[in-house]
């Protein structure tokens, strides 16, 4: 079998890679467990100086990465390059802070001496997609890796190159053989990796049904999963909100990667006093982006990944406007070459609509007009997800106290828009996934927190 690749700005098909056999798979993930026994003896200053080097190996070969991000996904390339200086930072910062976060803790008991300590687990699978081909990845395998784990990354069909350069970025960073590697393997056949006595545990970023997938089939083995899954993220603009405060950050997060984000806002829940003023800055900033090549310096929004996508996405706006949503810009798909979709926003959106109840993967803003602050908390929590979400306001308390107490979700930010960060933990909540990646939350979720006890 195997996997083509699709320049999504044009349609046209490029290289062709190959899926591994049964019997490859299996020596790869015995070839990890082999360099995983070694690699949790090596000293962890061994860890943090190859994460050093990798941070380098990164920013080195930037250019090349964003470019291929571009050809393969269709990520405008300005970004992709910030997508690789992001994961250099986070190869930066565990090595920076590896040895503090994995620090015995002493434990004051009966006991003559006790402590809680954190140990390896063994060889994770890794079940990435596409639309951060390199973050998300980077994200999980790095403070994975410095732990003294071994990695597998099971990579999304539409991005077999970026997978390739990923290994090969480890490879030239002088890592251990086998402690990090490629499966070029298409999803029907992540079931029998799982159940591979060779995996110690799965980490999977995707949608909630592959989510809900994998769980199962790691449940059925008892292995650990860690799951970042899709969001419908609300962005709740109260009446003494900073509008084109609101406005700019409303605009940057809907359009992050062409909208493609679980964390981009997707919901944007406004008071009515301030709905129509709301809607004319945002409608005025959203037509004034750039769409076009991602390989333009000039592009700000590339097209959508596969053309299933797309058209995935125009349904979801045709559903809503048979339904009552009302067009303010956009919501037409475009003639020629490529999976483009314009930026679109729809107002008078109501529960029972696509654009609200399901995650829009796309530059689509949905506007949910709301009389005040009550019904603003109440329609941001009426999701099915749990991700992200954000709120603004003047009154820096009162927004504090709603991130807090009132809106549920695992990211809650306040008059900025959510953005993973290394030092923070990120993940959702309900069908947004469990577990947490990034800062020393995510570092522990695959290590044994082991109890010693001694007399």
């Amino acid at each position: 079998m195997t996997f083509q690749s699709i320049d999504p700005a044009s349609g046209k098909k490029m290289r062709v890679y190959s899926e591994l056999t049964d019997d490859e798979i299996a020596r790869r993930i015995e070839k990890a467990g082999d360099a995983h026994r070694s690699w949790r003896q090596t000293a962890l200053r061994r860890h943090t100086e190859l994460m050093e080097k990798l941070s380098g190996v990164l920013r080195s070969n930037n250019g090349e990465y964003s470019r291929l991000m571009a050809l393969e996904m269709g990520k405008p390339v300005r970004d992709g390059r910030k997508e690789i200086e992001k994961c250099a930072w986070l190869c930066r910062h565990y090595a920076a802070h590896a040895e503090a976060m994995l620090e015995s803790e002493v434990v004051d008991t009966d006991a003559s001496r006790s402590f809680v300590t954190f140990q390896p687990l063994g060889v994770i699978l890794a079940v990435m997609p596409w639309n951060y081909p390199f973050w998300q990845v980077f994200r999980q395998a790095v403070p994975a890796l410095i732990a003294g784990n071994a990695v597998l990354l099971k990579h999304a069909s539409n991005v077999p190159g970026c997978a390739e350069a990923i290994e090969d970025a480890f490879d030239q960073a002088t890592f251990p053989e086998g402690i990090f590697q490629n499966l070029p393997v298409g999803s029907s056949r992540v079931n029998a990796i799982i159940a591979n006595p060779g995996i110690a545990a799965v980490s999977l970023t995707g949608s909630t049904e592959a989510g809900r997938h994998v769980a199962t089939q790691a449940g059925k083995h008892l292995k650990k999963t860690v799951l970042e899954l899709g969001g419908s993220d609300p962005y709740v603009i109260l009446a003494d909100a900073d509008l084109d405060q609101a406005v700019e950050a409303c605009v940057t997060s809907r359009l992050l990667n062409s909208g493609q984000s679980c964390i981009a806002a997707k919901r944007f829940v406004v008071v009515e006093d301030v709905r129509l003023p709301f809607e004319e800055k945002l409608v005025r900033a959203l037509g004034d982006t750039v769409m076009g090549d991602p390989l333009d310096e000039q592009t700000e929004i590339g097209p959508q990944a596969r053309e299933d996508l797309r058209d995935q996405l125009h349904r979801q706006v045709r559903d809503s406007l048979q339904k009552g949503a009302r067009c303010l810009l956009g919501g037409q798909m475009p003639k020629g070459p490529g999976y483009f979709y314009p930026p679109t926003v729809l107002t008078d959106v109501t529960r029972g609509m696509a654009v609200y109840d399901e995650e829009t993967f796309g530059p689509v803003a949905a506007v949910v007009p709301v009389p005040d602050e009550a019904a603003a908390v109440q329609v941001a929590n009426d999701s099915d997800f749990g991700l992200g979400a954000a709120v603004f306001t003047r009154d820096q308390a009162r927004g504090e106290r709603l991130a807090v107490s009132e809106i549920q979700a695992g990211n809650c930010f306040v008059n900025a828009f959510v953005k993973s960060d290394p030092r923070l933990p990120f993940g959702g909540i309900r069908n947004s996934g469990y577990g947490r990646e990034l800062s020393h939350f995510g570092l522990r979720e695959f290590v044994n927190i082991k109890t010693v006890w001694v007399h």
